[in-house]
Formats: structure tokens, C-alpha cells, sequence
């Protein structure tokens, strides 16, 4: 499972499976037992969010949408 950045210590990774056909472009971010999926299209569209507070995943989101390029270009050169 890839590792994109840390933020806050929130690892922000993509699974190296991410299903088959793959599921359109995302990440997961995790700190300790706290979970969530957030879809980059539509932008920053949380689909499942387990253990963050509002305020987190306002921030997260934030990040997020600041570091999309990065996201995108470690998504395309894994996934080529």
C-alpha cells in the first residue's frame, strides 16, 4: 500500500488493489483506529469516514485538494 504524504501524522496511501475493474481515483487516510475513504472526483467527496471528527475532515480535504497533483502523478505512475 503505497504511502503518499503524511499530514498530522494522517498517512494518506491507495491500496495496491484497488479492485477490478479499479475503482476510480482516491486515498485513504489513517491515524491510529481512525479511517476514511475520500474520492478526488468529484473533489474531495467523502464516501466513508470512520473515527475523524467534521473539523478533521474539513482540514483533510483541504490537504487533500492543496497536494491533488501529487495524488494524481503517484496514482498514474503506480497504476501506470
Amino acid at each position: 500500500m503505497p504511502v503518499i504524504f503524511r499530514h498530522k501524522g494522517i498517512r494518506i496511501f491507495f491500496y495496491s488493489n484497488e479492485g477490478t475493474p479499479r475503482e476510480p481515483m482516491h486515498v485513504h487516510a489513517q491515524h491510529g483506529e481512525s479511517l476514511a475513504k475520500i474520492w478526488m472526483r468529484p473533489e474531495g467527496a467523502v464516501t466513508e469516514n470512520y473515527g475523524f471528527s467534521s473539523t478533521e475532515m474539513k482540514d483533510l480535504v483541504r490537504v487533500l485538494q492543496e497536494n491533488a497533483t501529487l495524488i494524481e502523478r503517484t496514482w498514474d505512475e503506480y497504476f501506470g
